[in-house]
């Protein structure tokens, strides 16, 4: 099962205890995926179509809590199934006037507005394997429905923007931060800690991959200069030769041609008189300094 199917899966087995709550849910439920018709009388029809059944049996469940389905409205469920796809869509179909609950439900309270969130995901979200990305998405087919749920989701300050796709409108979360925030506003814990732990093992990775190519750029760095001292100083050798040379200077190019893997500290101790690291990369950069001068052909004084 997808993560997302794990969401929903969750989501679906999550029942609001208040009556308000419940209608609320409903409320997100059919304003995704239901169609509603006005019979005569004042009754109410409600036709619900998805292709999971998780979120037909949520609304069954939901309109069994929140009515009394002997006398106040009635429920019917049907399967359709498409043999091309091999795949199966679900209709459920509610008639009744106490159905008008639904759709003048307010959604103000706090709890109100995570259960119409937790709804319309059922019904019409999605989330990436955090694994791969962090994407969450809900799809609606109207920009009303799309901004409406955009305030509700950022009255939580998700930071929930909207873009338009084909004919329909994307409410959607980038951060890994913003999505474990909707998972804990939905309820949805068993996700929220399977993301959490994805996240974690991501940024020890992340962190890990940093130092390793910090260190390769510093290990590069440092070779390549010790390779530049090593040419430096043979072509001083080569060319003039080291008898001129200061003591200090003359110590430094025999140590390093004897010792080219060494670290400038290791340098400095090796040296007949021993100096620090700052005093080795002086007399180095002497060295440099003067083969680049006899490479030019200048004038080369060794003080």
């Amino acid at each position: 099962m997808s993560f997302s199917g794990k969401v929903k899966e969750e989501l679906s087995g999550i029942y609001p205890r208040a009556r308000h709550c419940q209608l609320a849910e409903l409320a997100a439920l059919t304003g995704m995926n239901g169609l509603w018709e006005e019979e005569e009388g004042g009754s109410l029809r409600l036709i619900l179509h998805a292709e999971n059944i998780a979120v037909i049996r949520k609304c069954f469940t939901l309109l069994e809590k929140t009515f009394n389905i002997k006398n106040e409205i009635a429920l019917q469920i049907s399967v359709r199934r498409n043999l091309l796809k091999d795949s199966s869509s679900y209709v459920l179909r509610a008639e009744g006037g106490a159905l008008a609950a639904i759709r003048q439900a307010e959604v103000q309270a706090v709890c109100c507005k995570r259960a119409f969130m937790r709804g319309a995901f059922l019904a019409a979200g999605s989330m990436s394997d955090p694994g791969k990305s962090y994407h969450f998405e809900i799809v609606c087919d109207q920009m009303e429905k799309a901004q409406y749920l955009q305030r509700i989701m950022n009255s939580f300050e998700l930071d929930a923007r909207i873009v338009s796709r084909k004919k329909h409108f994307v409410i959607y979360l980038k951060e890994g931060e913003r999505i474990v925030d909707a998972l804990n506003i939905m309820e949805a814990h068993v996700a929220l800690m399977e993301l959490e732990n994805v996240r974690i093992l991501k940024d020890m990775r992340n962190a890990v991959n940093r130092k390793v190519n910090c260190e390769t750029a510093n290990i590069h760095k440092t070779v390549s200069a010790a390779v530049k001292q090593l040419e430096d100083i043979a072509y001083i050798r080569d060319t003039v030769g080291f008898e001129q040379l200061p003591l200090g200077l003359k110590d430094v190019a025999l140590t390093r041609l004897a010792y080219p893997e060494a670290t400038l500290k290791e340098l400095g101790d090796l040296l007949e008189t021993p100096v620090g690291k700052s005093g080795v990369n002086h007399r180095l950069r002497k060295l440099s300094e003067m083969a680049d001068k006899l490479r030019g052909i200048k004038e080369v004084h060794y003080d």
